[in-house]
């Protein structure tokens, strides 16, 4: 980890939902999802601000020997956003206390804020990590 990794840092990620990240692609094998509309599924949120809560601590770490893992996620998901539309997530780092980095996240889609709240991450060494496993 780079001591440059402080609270203060922001980064902002866009994506364009394909209908791949979508409620009935979730779970194919669950009729339950495939048979609801095709829009932003919470679970593919909760990666996209994951996505961009990584792409904003690489720089500062030495990557690939380390890297973060989520530990908690806190978020909304206020509106339903439809394929084709552009999803922005602004992340800011709020507090880094050791090895824990807690992050304040927002996404919106251009027409309306979709998702805000916390994320939760741990620097870890990789390969410890995957020793441990």
């Amino acid at each position: 980890m780079k001591p440059e990794l402080k609270p203060g840092l922001r980064y902002t990620h866009t994506f364009t939902v394909p209908s791949s990240k979508t409620v009935p692609a979730l779970y194919p094998e669950a009729p339950e999802f495939v048979a609801m509309p095709e829009v932003f599924a919470t679970g593919f949120l909760v990666g996209f601000l994951e996505w961009a809560c990584i792409k904003a601590l690489h720089p500062y770490l030495d990557w690939p020997n380390e890297m973060t893992l989520g530990t908690h996620i806190d978020v909304s998901h206020e509106a339903a956003t439809p394929v084709g539309r552009v999803v922005t997530a602004d992340v800011e780092l709020i507090e880094a206390e050791g090895k824990r980095l807690l992050f304040k996240v927002e996404a919106h889609d251009g027409v309306a804020v979709i998702s805000r709240g916390t994320h939760q991450r741990h620097i870890i060494n990789r390969d410890k990590f995957v020793a441990r496993l």
